[in-house]
């Protein structure tokens, strides 16, 4: 009897603790459907698309697409964010760290760099198109592409460089304006500044520059155009490490600004705290015959703010050894953290065909990165310089820059400050040369003892 007493509750044991083992299982298991049952109720949800379109038509268009797109996919929609430049950096930092992030952003290939190297984005190789991929322009791809082939952003938009001119002022001084098929050198550009300075009304003051730059926040103009002069500011060192040097070719470019601004005095003083936007409002009252190194989406603030009869006009960009310059382009990313990258991209795609892109083009004034969008008729008028800026598309190229660790904060502490010294007189060239090498370097240098590479 005591064995059968023994084994009774030997066995016992046993069936409680399967019993306890049934019921965690059981609680594991209504917890694990819970949490997907939580999850899949997020994945189905809105997609959150930012965007940082900002002028109207852009604005408009961005809208209308994105409603195309929800009435197409009843069954996958699209909430869109309106975003702005301003404030779309510290956005999404805290988006990346928090968690909250939208689905699908737009931003700039200069700085989704530093979101790539922190291992933020998805790699959206795997579901580019060959349409797309063979459609956007290579220049544009090597923007957004990591040696490794990693693809960290869609390209759409591409900025270039121009030179508005006021047509009727050029004519009066009998100045030929430049063409595509024969363009200025900085040369042509001195000479013709002089002639089109003037005091107009004979009280010893300038009224009319012939020249005028935004050069408030110059580092990205100057490295743009110092590939003209065969230049760059960063080069390669023996061991593969980029290091910043000032140059003969930098020095060529900054010279020609500071002689016009110093020299001959046919560049407007007011542009050194100005921006290029703010340089717009004087070139339409013709105060400057011309505004160099200004953005191609000026054009539409120039259509929109002019007065009946304003005569302008679009030069194709200066010749220093060549005309290329850098390019920056706008670009739509995935975080890595999407649930639903395939999906985001198929959105990214709709939003960024042929027709799309080229309507994008068109509202916000920019190169689109599409060959096809380039030929497109719309993007081929005379009235509005589309035709000269369309032809910019191939003088674009890549600056060693691209993927650089530290970029940011470089343009940003180092370069801006010291060229602003520089265009403010307050130190020689040979001065923000030797500064601009120093501190760059000890910058740089600290993103690549911490091993960073694009």
């Amino acid at each position: 009897m005591q064995r059968l007493i023994s084994w009774i509750l030997y066995y016992k044991g046993f069936i409680i603790a399967g019993l306890l083992a049934v019921l965690i299982i059981s609680v594991y298991i209504a917890g694990e459907m819970a949490i997907r049952l939580e999850s899949d109720e997020i994945q189905t949800g809105p997609l959150r698309f930012l965007s940082l379109a900002w002028q109207e038509e852009a604005v408009a268009v961005v809208q209308e697409i994105t409603q195309d797109w929800n009435q197409a996919h009843p069954e996958q929609q699209v909430e869109l964010i309106q975003g702005t430049w301003n404030a779309v950096h510290d956005y999404l930092i805290t988006g990346f760290e928090t968690g909250d992030i939208p689905d699908i952003f737009h931003y700039e290939s200069a700085v989704i760099v530093d979101f790539a190297l922190r291992g933020y984005l998805a790699d959206l190789a795997p579901y580019i198109s060959d349409e797309m991929r063979d459609d956007i322009l290579d220049v544009n791809w090597a923007s957004v592409t990591r040696p490794t082939g990693a693809v960290m952003g869609i390209p759409f938009l591409a900025e270039s460089s121009i030179i508005l001119y006021n047509l009727d002022l050029i004519n009066e001084a009998g100045v030929i304006a430049p063409t595509n098929e024969d363009p200025w050198t900085w040369d042509d550009l001195h000479i013709a500044a002089k002639k089109l300075t003037k005091d107009r009304d004979g009280d010893g003051v300038i009224d009319q520059w012939g020249t005028a730059m935004g050069l408030r926040n110059s580092a990205n103009i100057l490295m743009n155009q110092s590939i003209a002069f065969g230049g760059s500011f960063f080069y390669y060192d023996e061991q593969g490490d980029i290091e910043v040097r000032v140059s003969k070719p930098e020095k060529e470019l900054i010279g020609n600004l500071a002689r016009m601004l110093f020299v001959d005095k046919t560049m407007s003083p007011s542009g050194v705290g100005k921006s290029g936007a703010e340089m717009i409002p004087g070139f339409l009252a013709g105060n400057y015959a011309m505004v160099v190194g200004i953005g191609s989406w000026a054009r539409q603030q120039v259509v929109e703010n002019a007065a009946e009869g304003f005569n302008w006009a679009v030069m194709p960009p200066l010749k220093a050894v060549t005309q290329n310059m850098g390019v920056n382009t706008q670009t739509l990313s995935i975080p890595r953290s999407c649930k639903r990258t395939a999906i985001a991209m198929e959105f990214i795609q709709f939003l960024l065909s042929s027709e799309n892109t080229t309507r994008l083009a068109a509202s916000d004034w920019m190169l689109p990165t599409r060959q096809s969008s380039l030929e497109d008729p719309r993007l081929q008028a005379d009235s509005t310089g589309w035709k000269v800026v369309t032809a910019n598309a191939q003088f674009l190229s890549t600056g060693p820059w691209v993927g650089l660790p530290g970029y940011i904060e470089w343009k940003s502490r180092v370069a801006n400050p010291i060229f602003q010294e520089f265009f403010s007189q307050r130190i020689s060239l040979d001065e923000a040369a030797e500064r601009i090498e120093s501190e760059s370097n000890s910058v740089l240098a600290r993103y690549q003892v911490r091993g960073l590479k694009w």
